[in-house]
């Protein structure tokens, strides 16, 4: 296969995947592929903010009420909504991407969570403002993020952390404006996840300049078997 070819196939692998057309197995392994890949990486970027821009002129419209647990049921089933409750808004908008020009409320970005994590966790600020869920990954080696509410201060920026019992705290990376992210987790913390605590805290634009947190914790939730 040629240059050529393969950046091809990778182009429309990275639409079919911000379209939510891949079957399950391999919309997760793009999902790994993205922490490691920079330039496949900017090909699915490239996507999202072409499928964003169809809607921006379009008055936001949500769907019935009835059309999302019916779509729920179709596309999960029940077994899976038990887990999924957390994450169901981020899955059906990445899923759903191709609805965009229907209900242009879903938003079309956004990795897909782990169909059975080994670890999850519940980040929740003290005003109950900044809401977020985790989900490990233990095949690929890779942590799903979905922010569920809160947002990114002016000018700031709110980095994610792990710690793992005594040690200090490893960056896991800014999160995104999008409302989910997938980041590699080091083979050296994979071991020590359970009861490893994730927190969020205000940083500078950028991240923090010293490789640890400089502000203001604001919400924190410890890594407990799924």
């Amino acid at each position: 296969m040629t240059g050529t070819d393969k950046s091809d196939d990778d182009r429309a692998l990275a639409g079919e995947y911000v379209l939510g057309v891949l079957p399950p197995e391999e919309a997760r392994a793009v999902s790994a592929r993205l922490a490691t890949d920079p330039d496949f990486a900017a090909l699915v970027a490239s996507w999202q903010d072409d499928l964003a821009g169809l809607a921006d002129e379009i008055a936001p419209v949500d769907p019935p009420a009835r059309v999302l647990r019916a779509t729920e049921r179709r596309l999960f089933g029940a077994r899976r909504r038990r887990w999924w409750g957390w994450a169901a808004p981020v899955a059906l908008a990445a899923a759903l991407a191709a609805a965009v020009l229907v209900w242009p409320g879903f938003d079309p970005r956004g990795p897909v969570p782990p169909e059975a994590p080994a670890y999850r966790a519940e980040l929740v600020s003290q005003d109950g403002d900044l809401r977020l869920a985790a989900a490990y990954d233990a095949g690929a080696g890779t942590l799903f993020v979905a922010r569920e509410g809160g947002v990114v201060p002016a000018g700031r920026a709110l980095e994610l952390w792990i710690i793992a019992g005594d040690d200090a705290p490893v960056s896991l990376g800014v999160l995104p404006e999008s409302p989910a992210m997938v980041v590699a987790v080091a083979p050296d913390l994979r071991t020590a996840l359970d009861g490893a605590v994730l927190a969020v805290s205000d940083e500078p634009a950028g991240g923090s300049p010293t490789g640890q947190p400089t502000g203001a914790v604001l919400a924190a939730g410890a890594l407990t078997e799924a």
